[in-house]
């Protein structure tokens, strides 16, 4: 009857286990991790059923859960104990707590403490994990590469996306397997993300990139220039500038080669036993004055532009790999006469509206300061063209006009990126010779051995010219070939 306290001993009990860990937690060290942890785990399971779906699509929403959420997470994790010992270390010398006597392995309220402490330690290294997959799993995503620095990769992303690579993730290329190129390229990025910080990245970006995983390591993992490629016919529709934008075709055989005893462009360049090693004069790789050439039976060939000094002194050794003619791979950009050639031929725009390939190049060349301002005065110029000029093809053909606006836009707007500074031709195409100088950097017929042969700027080394700019190449009705008709 008189012992009042029974009802009282579970909650003593309470008190006397949560008291040493109340107590050396009461820090301003260890609760700022504590608010850490909290504050972390909170928008982690509010943005869980978003990153359980898959990869994140909004480049924002993947920064916060794969980025900005793990490193205060992990530090809060840290700070935790961190507070705990600093204060117990600082007591102990004090002797303002002496709580040593109850804090050992016989004391079961020490036991149980033990034990909460390993549950939440599992539970935190269960988020704790997932955090870390899912931020390497994003940093690997094309959504992380393309669009979390919007500014800097907005044209590199929207040319990828329209590259014959758009379904092979940036990773591939840029980094390819293995944990080393891995680590250099997180390093790498480290101080890329501080140049867009501080706002210090240079605009446009230059190319090429120097520090660039070799081809070998990546584009051969699914091309093998040292197999043998069959030969490809490619036509390359034209229109004249004139009222009817007159078509014609060009239809072209091109000796691909491969691991064909040096026959044909790849058999070449880069066949069994052949290697090139070149210096060029400047960053871009587009001045080659001297080129060494070796076959695979040991022999060693050296041509040179007269101006070249001996040896190639004063330029820039490079081991010659596929980037160096494929350059662009998946991050290509026309020129306004070619794009409006394409779209013309693809029939996206209409051949029959008078003068259209002529004012669209002139339209595309104009001056536009914004994105926004381009998307408002392109399309508008198409049309006031025609409603000025040809008012009855306006009248009758106006879907075509306005169609023939939206194409034109596209193809600015997949070129032209204002903020970075990129414009018509910012980034040069190796492959072919009509657009850049490409091919002819070394075969000019300007390159001389001291026996006096050149290298070869004979057009059909790497091609035949089946048909050249005519309007219905009989070549392609004997093979059967149809192609897409412009708009009539």
């Amino acid at each position: 009857m008189g012992r009042t306290d029974i009802p009282n001993m579970p909650e003593q009990s309470s008190r006397n286990w949560l008291s040493p860990i109340i107590h050396l937690s009461n820090n301003w060290i260890s609760l700022l991790g504590v608010v850490l942890v909290t504050t972390c785990t909170v928008f982690w399971l509010f943005l869980l059923p978003t990153t359980l779906r898959g990869e994140v699509q909004n480049p924002y929403i993947g920064a916060l859960a794969f980025l900005a959420i793990p490193g205060p997470f992990f530090l809060g994790l840290l700070l935790i104990p961190v507070g705990i010992m600093i204060k117990r270390r600082r007591e102990g010398r004090t002797g303002i707590h002496p709580i040593d006597a109850g804090l050992t392995w016989s004391n079961p309220e020490v036991r149980r403490l033990a034990q909460f402490i390993g549950v939440t330690t599992v539970l935190n290294i269960i988020i704790a994990s997932q955090l870390s997959y899912g931020a390497v799993s994003y940093m690997e995503s094309v959504t992380f590469c393309g669009r979390t620095c919007h500014t800097v990769m907005q044209p590199e992303y929207t040319a990828y996306q329209n590259s014959p690579h758009s379904r092979v993730a940036c990773v591939q290329c840029h980094i390819g397997p293995g944990a080393g190129w891995f680590v250099r390229s997180k390093l790498s990025g480290a101080r890329q993300v501080l140049a867009v910080a501080f706002n210090t990245y240079p605009r446009p970006l230059p190319t090429p990139i120097h520090n660039l995983r070799p081809a070998r390591e990546t584009c051969e993992q699914c091309h093998w220039p040292q197999k043998y490629g069959e030969d490809r016919l490619r036509v390359i529709s034209k229109f004249a500038d004139d009222e009817a934008n007159t078509a014609s075709k060009t239809v072209l055989l091109m000796k691909i080669g491969g691991g064909n005893h040096g026959i044909g462009i790849h058999g070449t360049h880069l066949g069994p036993g052949v290697s090139i090693r070149y210096g060029h004069a400047d960053e871009g790789r587009q001045n080659i004055p001297w080129v060494q050439y070796n076959t695979p039976d040991g022999k060693s060939v050296v041509y040179a532009t007269p101006d070249a000094k001996p040896d190639g002194a004063g330029l820039t050794m490079r081991e010659m790999d596929c980037m160096d003619c494929h350059n662009r791979p998946s991050h290509t950009y026309e020129l306004p006469e070619r794009a409006v050639d394409t779209a013309m031929g693809n029939g996206l725009i209409a051949s029959s509206l008078p003068f259209v390939r002529k004012k669209a190049v002139e339209i595309l060349k104009a001056n536009y300061a914004t994105r926004d301002l381009a998307a408002q005065r392109i399309p508008e110029a198409v049309a006031q063209y025609y409603r000025q000029t040809y008012p009855a093809v306006w009248s009758a053909h106006q879907a075509e006009v306005t169609a023939a606006g939206r194409q034109v836009l596209a193809i600015w707007e997949r070129n032209i990126f204002p903020d970075m500074n990129v414009t018509w031709g910012k980034y040069p195409n190796n492959i072919g010779h009509n657009d850049f100088p490409g091919c002819w950097r070394c075969h000019d017929s300007n390159h001389a051995a001291k026996t006096g042969d050149v290298i070869t700027q004979d057009c059909s080394a790497c091609h035949n010219m089946l048909a050249t700019e005519e309007s219905n190449p009989k070549v392609l009705t004997d093979l059967g070939i149809t192609l897409p008709q412009a708009t009539r």
